[in-house]
């Protein structure tokens, strides 16, 4: 099962689940927004940030659904398997083939587990308790197409999204630390240029410096590779409550600037030039699909997941644009830094010191949260990816292997090269885009195929997305309509039967689309009456299925 895959942990409150995707949503993203939003112009920006805004809240609704139909059919192949096991036990009972015993069994098949389980938890079999990977999603609804592109996408977007942090934290604080000496850290503004081999403190050079805090990040946040997210529960709210300080504090200070007149920015209206650069920062800065399994499946209660989740995106929505706004109007577009946070370090913006440093060190804290997520979102994908139907991993490889490939690799690169542009370059917005429109869209096309074929088209998945109309599907990710086109990405079909949860943790089960095909044949003979029986049972729970 899915859980002995990827525990889902101690649960949490939904609020504390708003907390969670709050912080990793609200990341390095934010950040640069207000130069983007300033090369772009006002208007246009404003436009692009609210429909791709409402785009990303659409596919995280698409991963919800495709999250709960991914365990209903684990919990169907499970019914199938004890269905299995009493079939086993009747065929080795030795019944006897009279009338009576046809009678007799037939009462009984009419009120045996299988049916009432199914009557009992019609209503629960799309809860969400399982924590389901995308990783194993795309296994259990994309052929073999579907997943090399979800892996192609996923593994280069979580390794370049773990090697910016790793060096961007580093790099702040080499930033800041090093600027202390003379009175730099008062004159960030200015046009000042570093080189590596510069002086830090002493004999040590700016490298060795970032090297240093590049080191005490790993050794600080690497560990918690090696746990389950919540391990950081508080942590997570602590900074969010940081996070919602420097945000409030940056917006208080630029609207203080304008309103004394001091007020330096003229935003222009369409600047399309900027287009380009403003949609890959606002793909990355709505960013939380690959982490929904982790951050979902604990939360103990999960009636109005799809309320919160837009409550989410509304303040976020709310943050982004009142922060830019007050920024493009507050600063030129040359004196805009890309860390939107250095502009507040000059002592004639901020005369505080303990202001300047620590909306100068804001960044740490936004990624230095963000990193654990990712990484275990990560080593969760790669658990799924190499399991076998009927084995475990050992110890060795379970704690310590799967945490060390996803740990080492970034901090590596990290190690290397702490040249951030390139590192975003190589993440770019091809994986960004895979991630957070292309695969929910097809995760939410393929599953509600597979949902409708075992189950019936008279039933409904409780975390239905609200964008239910397959025009919302071909508007997330352009998929052509029509069964014709299922087989590009989904699990293809064969004379009329579902391929199902095939997947590299799973294995297969075939479900007919009629009732008068033999799929309820037990493995073993039995008996006229036995075979009847069965027969009657298969077209009992055909009916349910499609009632």
């Amino acid at each position: 099962m899915a859980g002995g895959i990827t525990d889902t942990g101690e649960l949490y409150s939904p609020y504390v689940g708003l907390v969670y995707m709050f912080n990793l949503i609200v990341g390095t993203g934010a950040l640069t927004m207000p130069k983007a939003f300033a090369t772009a112009g006002w208007l246009v920006s404003l436009v692009l940030l609210m429909f791709l805004g409402f785009m990303s809240y659409m596919t995280t609704t698409f991963v919800v659904e495709a999250m709960a139909a991914a365990n209903a059919q684990l919990r169907w192949k499970r019914m199938e398997k004890r269905k299995e096991d009493d079939e086993d036990e009747d065929s080795s009972s030795g019944v006897s083939d009279s009338d009576v015993l046809l009678q007799d069994g037939y009462e009984r098949a009419e009120t045996r587990p299988i049916l009432s389980v199914q009557r009992r938890g019609s209503a629960n079999i799309f809860e969400i308790t399982e924590r389901v990977e995308m990783g194993q999603m795309a296994s259990m609804f994309f052929n073999k197409v579907g997943v090399n592109l979800f892996y192609f996408c996923i593994i280069i977007y979580l390794y370049g999204d773990l090697a910016i942090y790793a060096a961007a934290v580093p790099v702040s604080l080499m930033q800041v630390t090093c600027s202390v000496t003379g009175n730099h850290s008062c004159s960030v503004g200015d046009s000042t240029k570093y080189n590596d081999t510069d002086k830090c403190w002493g004999p040590i050079r700016r490298i060795d410096a970032y090297r240093l805090y590049l080191a005490a990040f790993t050794l600080l946040l690497g560990p918690f590779t090696f746990f389950n997210v919540q391990k950081t529960k508080y942590l997570q709210i602590m900074t969010s409550l940081m996070r919602w300080i420097a945000f409030i504090l940056m917006i208080i200070l630029a609207l203080i600037r304008i309103s004394r007149g001091q007020a330096e920015g003229q935003p222009s209206m369409a600047e399309l030039s900027g287009i380009r650069n403003l949609f890959g920062v606002c793909v990355y800065s709505f960013m939380c699909q690959h982490s929904l399994p982790s951050l979902i499946t604990p939360i103990s209660k999960k009636k109005h997941v799809n309320k919160l989740v837009l409550l989410d995106y509304v303040l976020i929505l709310a943050f982004y644009s009142l922060l830019s706004f007050t920024a493009i109007y507050c600063f030129r577009n040359d004196t805009l830094m890309d860390m939107y946070t250095l502009n507040f370090t000059n002592c004639d913006i901020v005369s505080v010191a303990f202001i300047r440093y620590f909306l100068g060190l804001f960044p740490v804290f936004t990624i230095s949260t963000n990193f654990p997520i990712i990484a275990v979102t990560l080593r969760n994908n790669w658990k799924t990816l190499f399991h076998r139907e009927g084995g475990t991993y050992p110890w060795l490889v379970d704690r310590i292997v799967f945490p060390a490939i996803t740990l080492v690799p970034p901090v590596l690169v990290a190690f290397c090269t702490h040249d951030l542009e390139s590192l975003v370059g190589i993440t770019g917005a091809y994986a960004g885009n895979g991630i957070q429109y292309l695969i929910p869209a097809f995760l939410a096309y393929c599953s509600r195929k597979d949902t409708q074929l075992v189950f019936g088209s008279g039933t409904v998945n409780k975390h239905l997305s609200p964008f239910r109309h397959s025009f919302w599907i071909v508007h997330g990710a352009a998929i052509p309509g029509g069964d014709g086109h299922d087989g590009w990405v989904c699990r293809p079909r064969r004379n009329g039967k579902w391929k199902g949860p095939k997947d590299n943790a799973h294995q297969a089960m075939s479900i007919s689309v009629t009732p008068c095909e033999d799929i309820w044949a037990p493995r073993k003979p039995l008996s006229a009456s036995l075979t009847l029986l069965m027969a009657r049972r298969k077209s009992s729970l055909w009916d349910l299925g499609t009632e």
